[in-house]
């Protein structure tokens, strides 16, 4: 085994161990307010409510070229990956909107 190895698989190790700590801790504080957990599940709601408008609007239609090796596309997979593409695209007008109304309220004040 080789150094890069050793290091390789520690960084995998510190990677988990991170996410871990980072979804647990904020759960365990929440449970101290557990209105600010109603808000969470509130947020989780809406972006799934989000995925699957934009999961029917989206089509599944698969060029010739990406149904074949090494892709092997499906039509349902196709689906998928237009909803996804179509969430972010709403997600991140969201923020732009929100920055830029936020930056316009602090100048006025």
């Amino acid at each position: 085994m080789d150094t890069y190895d050793i290091l390789l698989y520690g960084s995998y190790i510190l990677i988990i161990v991170g996410a871990a700590v980072g979804i647990l801790m904020p759960l365990i504080k929440s449970l101290d307010n557990p209105k600010s957990l109603l808000k969470t599940a509130v947020g989780i709601i809406g972006v799934a409510v989000l995925f699957f408008i934009a999961y029917s609007m989206s089509s599944n239609e698969v060029l010739p070229k990406f149904e074949a090796e090494p892709f092997n596309l499906t039509p349902e997979l196709s689906q998928a990956v237009g909803g996804v593409l179509i969430t972010t695209y709403v997600l991140a007008i969201i923020a732009l909107v929100g920055i830029v109304f936020t930056e316009l309220n602090k100048a006025i004040k």
